[in-house]
């Protein structure tokens, strides 16, 4: 099943610093996901479904393109916030699982108040010649 390329707006996620939290079991630890990341998942889940998208779960393999835009100027790492955006559509399922991605492009973008970032989805074979223009910011 292709489908056309879509995006849908997710709240700002925690970082992955925070997204877990280990809780002692015996002699080993466990890792659940914490507060912040429950709630987090709850939101992105919430706006995942409310969002205008193809019906049902995507099988096909996926590109998808992060545009984070940060709540405030501080520093940083793009990477610890690409997993519980991932994770959330999962749980939203847009798409089966993250196994699904083939290729994968985050993009930091101006802070806007509270945070929130923008996922837009493709069909793998569409981003075989990586048009970058694509993953642009809209100027409308």
């Amino acid at each position: 099943m292709t489908f056309k390329p879509f995006s849908l707006e997710l709240p700002w996620p925690p970082s992955m610093n925070s997204y877990w939290r280990a809780v002692p079991r015996g002699k080993i630890a466990v890792n659940i996901l914490s507060a912040p990341g429950r709630v987090y998942r709850e939101k992105a889940v919430s706006a995942a479904k409310d969002a205008e998208r193809p019906e049902g779960t995507l099988t096909d393999r996926l590109g998808v393109c992060l545009i984070l835009r940060p709540p405030d100027k501080r520093r940083r790492d793009v990477d610890n916030f690409v997993k519980p955006v991932l994770d959330a559509l999962t749980h939203a399922q847009v798409y089966e699982d993250d196994y699904q991605i083939d290729r994968l492009m985050v993009v930091r973008s101006q802070k806007v108040p509270k945070g929130s970032v923008t996922v837009r989805l493709y069909p793998a074979n569409l981003l075989v010649g990586l048009d970058v223009s694509l993953f642009q910011e809209d100027t409308d």
